[in-house]
C-alpha cells in the first residue's frame, strides 16, 4: 500500500511516499523557510536527490511543487495519482474532538477549521494541505493524525487550568499539548534503547519547540498548552508570558487584540529578540559577536533548563533526556548550552560525542553521567504512515 505523508509545519513541509507495511520509503523531501525568498526544496529518491532554492510564498504553492515533482516524467516516482492509496496528514490541533487517527470528511475539516484560532500558524496550513491533496490525489483516502492525541494521557492535575470550572466543562479550555507525533515516536525509540519504561524528558526543538515528561511510556505533562503558543521560546512565538502584558498592550499601548496576537505569534521569540527566525542564522551571527543573538540563545537554553528541572520533579527522577527535531538533532551549540551547569541533575555531555552528526540514535552524555543524554532523530512521517496503515487495516 502506497501512503503519502504530508507534514505541514508553520514554516516547512516534510513529505514521504512510503510502501506499508514494508516501511519502504520511495521518496522523501522537505521544503523549509516557506515565506522567504530563499526557500529550500529537497526531493530524494533511490536514484538521487534534487535540491533547489527559490521563493515559496505559502504552503499551497509548496504542496503543488511537491505534487509536480512526484509526477515528473523524468525524475518522478509515480505515473498516476491513482497509485497512492492514502494521504496521511499531520494536523496540529484536534481539540477535545479527536484523540485518535480519523478518516477525513467535511465534518472533520469543519472541526479543523474551527480550531484555527487555537493553532493559527498550523491548522490553516494543515487544512490547506488536505484541500490540495483532495484535488490532486482524488482517489486516495485522506487521513488525519493529530498532534494532540499523545498528550491525552496527562492527568487532570496537569491539564487543568486554575480558572473557573465551567471553562473546562463547557468550553474545553485546557492543556492539550502538541508535537505529540514526534514525542511519541522518539520516546518509544528511547525506551527501546534503554530497555525499560523509563522516566524521560523529550525536547523537540525546531521552529516550534516543546517538551514532554514521559513516565512508563505515557505523557504526564507538556510545555505547550491550549494552543502551540506557550512554553519555550520559539522561532517567532514568545512562549510563556505574563497575561498582564496582553492587557497592558491593549489598554496602555493602543494595540488591538488581533495586533497583540500577531506580535506574540509572528513577531516575537527569536525573531523579536534578534531579527532572525532561523536558528542557523542566529548561531552564525552569535559567533560573529552579535550580542542580541548571544543573549537570545542563552535565554532559549535557560527556559529549557528550567523546564527540565520542573519535569524531573514531576517525574520524581530522571533516566534520560532526548533531543529531537531540526535544532535538537543538528545544533551541537544549543545542546551544549542547555546541558551546561546541569550536573546537579546528573546531566553532563561529552563534547566530542556532541559534535558528531548522524541520522542514528546516539548517546552524547559523558561516561560518568547519571542521566543519559540521547539524540533521537524524529520520524513523524513514519509514525503518521504507521497510524494511517493501522486505521485502514482495522
Amino acid at each position: 500500500m502506497k501512503i503519502l505523508i504530508i507534514n505541514s509545519g508553520s514554516s516547512s513541509i516534510k513529505y514521504q511516499l512510503m510502501v506499508m507495511p514494508e516501511n519502504q520509503v520511495i521518496c522523501s523531501g522537505m521544503i523549509d523557510r516557506i515565506g522567504l525568498e530563499t526557500s529550500n526544496i529537497v526531493f530524494k529518491t533511490a536514484s538521487g536527490s534534487i535540491e533547489e532554492t527559490l521563493p515559496i510564498p505559502n504552503h499551497k504553492v509548496g504542496l503543488q511543487k511537491v505534487a509536480n515533482m512526484l509526477l515528473d516524467a523524468e525524475k518522478g516516482v509515480i505515473k498516476s495519482t491513482s497509485e497512492i492509496a492514502a494521504v496521511g496528514h499531520r494536523v496540529v490541533h484536534g481539540g477535545s474532538d479527536f484523540s485518535d487517527t480519523v478518516k477525513i470528511d467535511e465534518k472533520v475539516k469543519a472541526k479543523i477549521k474551527q480550531l484555527f484560532e487555537l493553532a493559527p500558524l498550523h491548522n490553516p496550513a494543515n487544512l490547506e494541505g488536505i484541500n490540495v491533496a483532495e484535488e490532486i490525489f482524488s482517489s486516495a483516502e485522506q487521513i488525519a493524525v493529530f498532534d494532540t492525541a499523545f498528550h491525552q494521557t496527562m492527568p487532570e492535575v496537569a491539564f487543568k487550568y486554575a480558572i473557573p470550572n465551567y471553562l473546562l466543562t463547557e468550553n474545553k479550555v485546557r492543556v492539550y499539548g502538541f508535537h505529540g507525533t514526534s514525542h511519541k515516536y522518539v520516546s518509544e525509540k528511547a525506551i527501546a534503547y534503554l530497555k525499560n519504561n523509563s522516566k524521560i524528558i523529550t525536547i523537540h526543538l525546531g521552529n516550534g519547540c516543546s517538551m514532554a515528561a514521559i513516565k512508563d511510556g505515557k505523557c504526564i505533562d507538556t510545555s505547550m498548552g491550549f494552543s502551540p503558543s506557550n512554553g519555550l521560546i520559539m522561532g517567532t512565538r514568545a512562549g510563556d508570558i505574563d497575561q498582564s502584558v496582553v492587557f497592558y498592550m491593549i489598554k496602555n499601548l493602543g494595540y488591538t487584540p488581533d495586533e497583540v496576537n500577531a506580535v506574540l505569534l509572528k513577531q516575537s521569540g527569536m525573531l523579536g529578540l534578534t531579527g532572525y527566525s532561523d536558528l542557523r542564522d542566529i548561531e552564525a551571527e552569535a559567533e560573529k559577536g552579535n550580542k542580541d543573538c548571544q543573549l537570545a540563545l542563552q535565554m532559549n537554553a535557560y527556559r529549557i533548563r528550567k523546564t527540565i528541572g520542573a519535569y524531573a520533579s514531576a517525574l520524581n527522577g530522571l533516566d534520560a533526556i532526548v533531543f529531537t527535531a531540526g535544532i535538537g538533532e543538528n545544533s551541537s551549540y544549543m545542546r551544549n548550552l542547555i546541558c551546561t551547569d546541569m550536573d546537579y541533575f546528573g546531566i553532563e555531555i561529552d563534547k566530542e560525542k556532541n559534535q558528531i552528526r548522524s541520522k542514528e540514535l546516539r548517546e552524547i552524555n559523558s561516561s560518568n553521567a547519571i542521566v543519559k543524554v540521547l539524540v533521537v532523530p524524529t520520524d513523524e512521517e513514519y509514525e503518521i504512515a504507521n497510524q494511517v496503515f493501522q486505521l485502514l487495516e482495522n
